[in-house]
């Protein structure tokens, strides 16, 4: 089942997709995409971020993949919904998209085992992790201002339940920008697969239903100017629309 959340009318809904392309509303009324506010498709409880997870990413940076996950924490203000705006600040001169599976945890899981870690999987969704180059200091420990940045991670359109992803580790992942493919590659490639990484963060603390894992992007990432039309894609899981404004200037 798809499932996915927006606002409208000043109210938040649970919507599923229609075949003509627009919402479905529980009351049985239809929205069309593009009339409603979309939020991302569940509310999260701990997101984790995984970084150097593609072997050909790594070659990109002149990294060598890593010997176990590096993951790091984001902040629920990072996430915004499909065909949301992004900020790019006035200062960034390499600021790019990174297409990723994102990971849904349905059930509690502690100490879970590799072979049996999927079924603690409710769902899964895309994300859209932008990364800011100019403000890195060390790809192995991305800061704050790179990864936690306001509406940094569009999510979405739909939370896919797993039942309806046999295998994970063989989905394509696409980006366009400005109808322009820019990025093509695969979760086959990952260094770390989404039951490894399951098996390695449940080994040292406790997964609750409503964590995200967002499992790193391949090789193929760009600079992304003002004006943008962000398109990032996964087989079989959706196509997230997003679009790259100017930071507004603070007065105080």
């Amino acid at each position: 089942m798809r499932t996915g959340r927006i606002a409208h009318n000043g109210a938040i809904h649970s919507v599923t997709p229609h075949a003509d392309g627009g919402v479905l509303l529980a009351d049985g009324r239809v929205l069309a995409e593009d009339a409603v506010i979309w939020l991302p498709p569940l509310v999260p409880r701990t997101i984790f971020a995984l970084g150097l997870n593609y072997a050909d990413h790594a070659k990109e940076l002149d990294f060598k993949p890593p010997s176990e996950p590096l993951v790091f924490m984001k902040g629920p203000n990072t996430l915004v919904g499909h065909r949301a705006r992004t900020p790019r600040p006035a200062d960034a001169t390499h600021m790019h998209y990174e297409c990723e599976l994102a990971v849904v945890i349905g059930r509690t899981a502690r100490g879970v085992r590799r072979e049996e870690a999927l079924q603690f999987v409710a769902g899964y969704t895309v994300a859209n992790d932008y990364a800011i180059r100019d403000y890195l200091e060390n790809y192995y420990r991305p800061n704050l201002r790179v990864k936690n940045r306001d509406a940094c991670t569009p999510l979405g359109p739909w939370l896919v339940g797993a039942d309806e992803v046999p295998d994970p580790q063989d989905l394509a992942l696409r980006s366009h920008v400005d109808g322009q493919l820019v990025q093509s590659g695969s979760t086959r490639d990952m260094v770390f697969p989404v039951a490894q990484l399951i098996e390695f963060l449940s080994g040292f603390m406790t997964l609750s239903p409503g964590d995200i894992i967002l499992t790193g992007t391949p090789d193929g990432v760009v600079d992304c100017p003002v004006g943008s039309e962000v398109v990032t894609e996964i087989e079989g899981i959706g196509r997230l629309v997003n679009y790259i404004v100017a930071e507004e200037r603070r007065t105080s």
